[in-house]
């Protein structure tokens, strides 16, 4: 395919998800589909919610808009209350939905957005954490710090600390990043472990670390985009701390760079390309391209990263991304869900990441590649203009 068939394709797979789903059956959450339970608030609809925004923000076409508008609008009552949301959950996962009412609020102006941000906030304010300061990834996995968990809750964080609360809550969110360069970063590498258990309780943590033993592709790539979507609300007046995560997101990018296929995609264990089992994964790859496009465009990392960042892209696309022989679009190489504990006994091992199910069509893939893919169309136009 051409790139510009690509681009047709994805604008028209963008359109053929939307058209089959609202809140209650979202044609892209193939976990809520398998389970047959009742669509919730979850962080799944909410990194699909934030592409298509994003797909808002970058054509002006008002059907995007008003989709979002629809399927959060679900969820979110006149009062500010949220259905199927408790804070008291205490699971960091979802507060990620609520980085879109930030966005429908300003474009709709309804003020039950608005409060609704109240609402998410809470659950911050009471939220478990480690001695060290960081807040548990759930409830029910005490003393864990993952990977996964930055994205979910710092980009809200930050941005509410910001908009409403005079940046007083910035500075802890500095703080939780710097702990995970401290605790999960490993040396040699570069890379970072895809959990941490300050308890060192956990069958899956190293005794002495406490980290898990493997790096995760996505878990990867969450981070690197929790780091970028960060910085893109974070006040410049915090001098300091502003350029140290921009450090930060540097060296976590170059970190990276060695590990990328010829085909411009990473491996669903990054480190470990030799190994009969593993494959180039969609997910972490698109949020690869995503973040390190969109820190480009927005000055966090120097120009020339957008070629690895596009290259990324391409790669994903032209590997995954087809039609059925029904003519449907469709998107594949996507790792199902991957995570630590739980009654599945997951135990962090190369077997354990290599035996989650890989499907089509997920928006834990979808999503990060729709992100990316408006990063592309801002390249074009700004192209477009210079011409």
């Amino acid at each position: 395919m051409t790139h510009q068939e690509t681009i047709t394709m994805l604008t028209q797979y963008v359109d053929q998800l939307l058209e089959g789903s609202d809140a209650q059956n979202p044609l892209w959450n193939i976990e809520k589909v398998r389970s047959g339970e009742e669509n919730r608030w979850n962080y799944i609809d909410g990194c699909m919610m934030t592409a298509v925004l994003a797909m808002h923000s970058m054509t002006g076409e008002q059907k995007y808009l008003d989709f979002a508008d629809r399927f959060v609008g679900w969820y979110v009552q006149e009062d500010g209350s949220i259905r199927t949301y408790s804070p008291e959950e205490y699971n960091l996962d979802n507060v990620n939905p609520g980085k879109n009412l930030f966005a429908l609020y300003e474009r709709t102006g309804k003020e039950k957005y608005r409060k609704a941000m109240d609402v998410v906030r809470s659950q911050l304010e009471t939220m478990p954490r480690t001695k060290e300061g960081n807040f548990w990834h759930k409830k029910i996995y005490p003393n864990q710090v993952w990977l996964d968990g930055l994205y979910m809750a710092q980009p809200f964080y930050v941005q509410y600390e910001t908009t409403y609360n005079r940046m007083r809550g910035c500075l802890d969110s500095f703080r939780q990043f710097c702990n995970v360069v401290r605790l999960m970063r490993d040396e040699k590498t570069g890379l970072f472990y895809h959990g941490y258990d300050e308890s060192r309780e956990m069958y899956w943590a190293n005794p002495e670390t406490g980290c898990s033993e493997n790096f995760w592709l996505r878990a990867l790539g969450w981070y690197v985009v929790a780091l970028v979507d960060t910085l893109e609300v974070m006040d410049e007046q915090l001098y300091y701390e502003y350029r140290t995560v921009q450090s930060q997101l540097r060296a976590l990018v170059d970190a990276w760079l060695p590990w990328q296929h010829e085909s411009g995609m990473f491996y669903q264990i990054i480190n470990r390309p030799d190994h009969e089992k593993n494959y180039l994964e969609t997910s972490g790859s698109a949020l690869f391209a995503y973040g390190v496009m969109k820190a480009v465009r927005l000055g966090f990392l120097p120009k020339r990263y957008r070629a690895y960042g596009e290259k990324a892209f391409w790669g994903t696309t032209e590997r995954y991304l087809s039609k059925d022989e029904n003519g449907k679009l469709r998107l594949g190489g996507i790792c199902l869900v991957a995570g630590l504990g739980g009654k599945e006994h997951r135990d962090g091992s190369l077997e354990y990441y290599f035996s989650e199910p890989v499907v089509e069509n997920e928006a834990k893939g979808v999503g990060p590649l729709v992100l990316a893919f408006t990063e592309i169309l801002n390249i074009e136009k700004a192209e477009a203009e210079e011409c």
